[in-house]
């Protein structure tokens, strides 16, 4: 394995202000002190300072990222939609309960959109990892439509920057706490884009997310059995995440022969994350890193891209962040888990698994074509 990560980082996705409220909503009169917004810089801050200063530092590789192109914008989203985020940066938007924009934040979406893209070149050239640091998140951005803090969907534009420069079958692996609805929807009828979601199962949310995140939407048409879907039981902690992803996510992979892997990297279902109650500690992210960066080394030459989702406490999710770096480079966690005390359930995990197995194979998953 690479012995070095190459991290991308531009200044400006710091740019994006959230402001203050009842925690992602407006300010309250009724309290004293109002919460940042859980989606701040912050919590980028400091995964940013976790990894220049922990263990993992001296095997990292830093470079400045850049802003997205229109016409990189466009290969996902539509005239439209690009449209609508310009006139809201005039003079900022909150377009619903939990997403907003302050007049001149564009220049932090597109900042995170060409960082992310400016990565994935990078992992292209050298066939090792590449991890784009940013904010704000973009899974749950549809080509048009904004959802749940998210503008622009980094991950997708990734996967089509690198169908630009030559590749054919890109596969995106999401283990945010929340389902990837927006990359789902983009994909959705595309067999040349395999998406998966690891996720608290939590449904849909309202009209910017009608999707639910159910092992039954697992793509239409042409790109049916290319979304796949591992919705699993609040708390389900460590050992449910890496069994569900030996069993189900990496025979998806290898069935779908990816010669990419991207990964949404979300943090929010660590254990004291304020968005998610998945209870998963930095052994947890750091095994599914692992197993990620084998699985791109054997099947997609190396080439694996790292883009930053959730993640939420602006503490531990910088240690989450540590830990899953570590894994990328395919070795163990060697930073101590200052909040590693909240209980294992075992059998509980292989029950719960058992379970989505059976859902699985009841809707077809096993019979889904194998796309060429």
């Amino acid at each position: 394995m690479s012995g070095f990560i190459d991290v991308f980082w531009h200044d400006d996705v710091l740019n994006l202000d959230t402001g203050f409220g009842v925690f992602e909503a407006p300010p309250s009169d009724l309290l004293e002190t109002q919460m940042e917004h859980p989606e701040s810089s912050p919590r980028l801050v400091n995964m940013r300072a976790i990894l220049r200063k922990g263990p993992v530092a001296e095997r990292l590789v830093w470079h400045t990222g850049r802003h997205a192109t229109r016409e990189e914008l466009l290969r996902f989203h539509t005239a439209n939609f690009l449209e609508i985020i310009e006139a809201a940066d005039q003079n900022g938007r909150r377009f619903n309960h939990t997403t907003l924009i302050n007049a001149g934040g564009m220049s932090g979406l597109l900042a995170a959109a060409g960082t992310s893209i400016a990565a994935l070149e990078q992992t292209m050239r050298e066939r090792r990892p590449a991890m784009a640091l940013v904010r704000p998140p973009g899974h749950h951005a549809a080509p048009d439509v904004v959802d749940g803090y998210c503008f622009f969907n980094n991950v997708a534009l990734a996967a089509r920057a690198a169908q630009a420069a030559g590749l054919e079958r890109v596969a995106i692996v999401d283990w945010d706490v929340h389902h990837g609805n927006g990359t789902q929807e983009g994909f959705y009828e595309d067999p040349t884009v395999l998406t998966v979601s690891m996720h608290m199962d939590h449904g849909t949310w309202g009209p910017s997310h009608p999707q639910t995140g159910s092992v039954d939407e697992w793509g239409r048409g042409a790109g049916a059995g290319t979304n796949l879907n591992i919705p699993l039981p609040m708390g389900s902690g460590d050992l449910a995440y890496e069994l569900a992803f030996e069993q189900f996510v990496e025979p998806a992979l290898r069935a779908f022969e990816p010669q990419l892997l991207i990964i949404a990297n979300g943090l929010d279902a660590s254990q004291f994350d304020p968005n998610g109650r998945q209870l998963l500690t930095m052994d947890g992210f750091n095994r599914l890193a692992r197993r990620a960066r084998t699985f791109a080394d054997e099947h997609c030459e190396g080439r694996l891209l790292i883009v930053q989702e959730g993640g939420y406490n602006p503490a531990y999710s910088a240690f989450c962040l540590h830990a899953a770096t570590q894994g990328f480079l395919g070795e163990g966690s060697t930073l101590a888990d200052p909040l590693a005390y909240m209980p294992l359930f075992e059998e509980r995990s292989k029950e719960d698994v058992s379970a989505l197995g059976k859902a699985l194979k009841n809707v077809g998953w096993e019979l889904a074509p194998n796309p060429s």
